[in-house]
């Protein structure tokens, strides 16, 4: 048994939330959060779970926490806008067993869709907020936030973004044998109405709570070993939080720092502390000027977004950079550490893997004169060459949405049909509900689900379509034929085809789009990838 190791960020969460004694472990997959839950399932004694979707996975938390058990729900930062309904009542309801929401943000959008900033949602919803800076204080803060969600009855968001869960350092005191030695409550629902049942009668209560608690915590936050003061000069101080810090210290070793380990609620009086520290004080923080507002909130003229971009990453370069551009490397002649980064790399452009089983589909679709609704997943790629064969990709479900919306403006047109492209995973996700949409409406659009039997695009996941759960058990499987029936599509307007068969396709596609009717076409083809793996087991 180890006392050190040298884990990834998404690891070290993992690891902190097993020692800090959690049970139940819940989330959706989605870059860069994916391996956090998956490293949960190899502890023992901890359940967990692919849930259908963000919304629900943090509904179950909330449920499990309110009968006693430490709970981690883990998603990327656009899950948490699908999660945000269930958030917000959380943060009334309160909690029994702990229960941390680990949330890793995309700046720079290696993956994703938008590059939000989430630290946003921690100050709207009003709960604690975590950040932290590497895969160390990953672990140590996430073992810090069930204590601390337990002790404020609230829930908690660990932030973390792409660098600090992928990139790897040493962890101390890893031994899995270690468990919280704090008692955990008595697992049991214990019924309370007047706090878990959110009727506007008892939420006004609830909400005179949930101020209350953050006055507590406005005071605590000065006092949390997770925030860190360093002084070296006065003649210049930087305030940040998670990864910023790291460039910071990598540039400028000597410089003053404020490093804020929890930036929800601010500790106000050690921000205020370090001002009579220091004589001027920036702002380094990644996306949106979140601190800095906040900080002119409380009547100081500090400097942030100024000198640094408020998009894409940060790196030690444009840290430096951005110094430089306050003038403390000239003026001030303070040394550097060489930060030069080659970025003379070649581009490798993303695209639909060789032998996809289901590039076919956009080489058919290119050829339709369609208007094409994409979706989130490997077939966002169909709008790249060779395809160039998708007009419109927003979120999670949003192609089924999408399609419909386009269909009433414009009315059905079969030189000009409407086709809404969707994997199976994000079918599942929140594809079903546009699906019903439709039918119930009656709209005429043609709903092509890409069925690959995994979610792949973040690490071959498995899903409601796929028939096993995230410990490898074999379980139910969602039946399409049922599921158009059920919503009333015709027999001639559903099919499922082999995506290998190209003239099924073709045929399916030419019938299809004709119809002045609802119809899914479900096209199955197992990835490659995964099919490879399949093979070497």
């Amino acid at each position: 048994m180890g006392d050190e190791k040298l884990l990834s960020g998404n690891e070290a969460i993992a690891l902190g939330s097993y020692q800090a004694g959690v049970r139940v472990g819940t989330g959706y997959p989605g870059t860069p959060s994916t391996e956090i839950l998956e490293a949960l399932t190899k502890y023992r004694g901890v359940y967990t779970e692919w849930s259908i979707n963000e919304k629900v996975a943090l509904e179950i938390a909330v449920g499990s926490s309110l009968a006693g058990a430490r709970t981690l729900v883990t998603m990327k930062h656009v899950g948490l806008n699908v999660a945000s309904d269930p958030l917000f009542t959380a943060s009334y309801v309160g909690l029994r067993g702990g229960l941390v929401i680990a949330c890793a943000d995309d700046p720079g959008m290696h993956s994703s869709q938008n590059e939000q900033d989430n630290r946003h949602y921690a100050y709207a919803a009003k709960v604690p907020l975590l950040e932290p800076s590497d895969s160390q204080e990953a672990k140590d803060f996430t073992r810090f936030a069930f204590d601390l969600s337990e002790r404020y009855d609230t829930p908690v968001i660990v932030r973390s973004t792409t660098r600090i869960s992928h990139s790897r350092c040493v962890v101390k005191n890893t031994d899995t044998e270690i468990r919280e030695a704090t008692e955990t409550p008595d697992i049991g629902f214990i019924k309370n109405p007047k706090k878990y049942v959110m009727i506007p009668a008892y939420a006004r209560y609830r909400h005179i709570e949930v101020e209350k608690r953050m006055e507590k915590l406005k005071k605590d936050v000065n006092t949390f070993d997770i925030n860190r003061m360093e002084i070296a000069s006065r003649q210049i101080g930087f305030i940040t939080s998670g990864i910023s810090y790291c460039y910071l210290k990598e540039v400028f070793p000597e410089a003053s720092v404020l490093k804020l380990g929890i930036t929800n609620p601010l500790p106000e009086l050690l921000i205020r502390k370090f001002f009579n520290e220091v004589d001027r004080v920036i702002v380094l923080e990644e996306l949106d000027p979140y601190l800095e507002i906040r900080i002119r909130a409380m009547g100081y003229d500090v400097e942030g977004k100024k000198y640094f971009p408020i998009t894409g990453e940060l790196d030690p370069d444009t840290v430096r950079k951005g110094i430089e551009k306050a003038g403390y490397l000239k003026e001030k002649k303070l040394t550097f550490l060489s930060s030069e980064i080659n970025n003379n790399l070649p581009p490798r452009p993303p695209a639909l893997c060789n032998g996809c089983p289901h590039r076919y589909i956009f080489k058919t679709l290119q050829k339709t004169g369609a208007i094409i609704t994409g979706d989130i997943g490997c077939y966002t790629l169909g709008a790249l060459p060779p395809y160039n064969a998708m007009d419109t990709c927003i979120e999670m479900g949003g192609s089924i949405g999408v399609a419909q919306g386009i269909e009433i403006a414009e009315g059905f047109d079969p030189k000009r049909p409407i086709v809404a492209v969707i994997g199976d995973s994000t079918f599942a996700h929140s594809g079903i509900t546009g699906l019903v949409n439709s039918a119930y409406n009656g709209r005429k659009v043609l709903i092509i689900v890409l069925d690959n039997g995994t979610t792949a695009m973040t690490g071959m996941q498995p899903n409601p379509l796929s028939g096993m759960r995230i410990n490898g058990e074999e379980t139910v499987t969602l039946d399409y034929e049922y599921l158009a029936k059920s919503v009333s599509i015709d027999d001639d307007c559903f099919r499922i085809v082999d995506a290998y068969k190209e003239d099924e396709i073709s045929k399916a596609i030419e019938e299809f789009t004709k119809k002045d009717k609802l119809c899914l076409l479900v096209i199955k083809g197992l990835c490659v990838i995964l099919r490879r793996k399949m093979k070497k087991k």
